[in-house]
């Protein structure tokens, strides 16, 4: 018990100290809090520039809520429980292992690090990727996920910041659900992991902003708002009740998978999910609603 404390401890001060290096020091390009603000200023400034539904205010409905639920998830949430959450899981997890006399590096088939840095970054992120893919389809289908979820449905109005509109809870399935696969193709430093995760937060605010945008060809790998849109669909096709569209960066797992929709042009289509209407409209409210249910 006495490893795990000493654990958590570690995890607490290290964020902590993380956290504040991040703020005071702008001279290392993989600074993940002002990578974050630039991407979204950078993002907003396009949908003001191209705006697809052009009558939607440019602080839409819920942009702030939407903005401190951005910061929030990216590192409050870090440093109230995840980081220290995660660690200990990892070391139990790897506990476990122990007392089966195998160890997380049993279950490594190669190392990207071995890889050409290009290759190894794709793999990485083509793995990465399929998986999230993959857990987004069981926050759809599994009625208790769902509920968590919904927070992310609950956006009315898209923009770029929707996109980080989630419950606390989705972060725990994704890195819990990720822990194995990327074991087992082993990993990268922090600076190279950067440059996927960088990509990824950007491709994601693409898909909620207010853009009418959908790649031309690429739109066959990858997501896009006029795709992503019909994902946040309050109204969907009978044959696809648990969702559409699930991708994450790519849209190509849609596809190969058969849950692609695009019927037509879903600029003013409704979003939501069914009774919505009753669902609450604050964070705390949201937060709390899933373990209510």
């Amino acid at each position: 018990m006495d490893k795990y404390i000493d654990i958590i401890e570690k995890s607490y001060l290290g964020y902590w100290n993380y956290l504040k290096h991040e703020l005071v020091d702008v001279s290392h390009w993989d600074n993940y809090f002002y990578g974050l603000i630039a991407i979204s200023i950078i993002v907003w400034l396009l949908e003001m520039a191209f705006p697809w539904r052009k009558n939607q205010a440019i602080f839409r409905k819920d942009f702030w809520l939407d903005t401190f639920y951005m910061f929030f998830n990216f590192f409050l949430l870090n440093l109230i429980v995840l980081i220290a959450l995660s660690n200990t899981a990892a070391q139990f997890f790897n506990d476990i292992l122990g007392v089966l006399g195998l160890s997380i590096s049993s279950f490594q088939w190669f190392d990207v690090d071995q890889l050409p840095t290009v290759l190894g970054l794709l793999v990485f992120f083509l793995v990465s990727d399929f998986v999230q893919w993959n857990t987004h389809r069981l926050l759809h289908r599994v009625p208790f996920l769902w509920n968590f979820h919904k927070v992310h449905h609950s956006v009315k109005q898209m923009g770029f910041a929707a996109h980080l509109r989630y419950h606390w809870m989705e972060p725990i399935v994704y890195k819990s659900l990720l822990y194995i696969p990327i074991a087992i193709i082993g990993g990268f430093d922090a600076q190279d992991v950067a440059i996927v995760h960088f990509f990824a937060l950007t491709v994601g605010h693409l898909n909620h902003a207010n853009l009418g945008w959908d790649y031309g060809i690429l739109k066959y790998i990858f997501n896009n708002p006029k795709m992503h849109i019909w994902h946040h669909a309050k109204a969907l096709p009978d044959s696809a009740r648990f969702g559409i569209n699930f991708g994450i960066s790519l849209s190509l797992w849609d596809y190969i998978f058969k849950t692609d929709y695009v019927p037509s042009n879903g600029r003013d289509i409704e979003l939501g999910f069914k009774g919505d209407e009753d669902f609450p409209q604050d964070f705390i409210s949201q937060e709390l609603y899933p373990l209510k249910k």
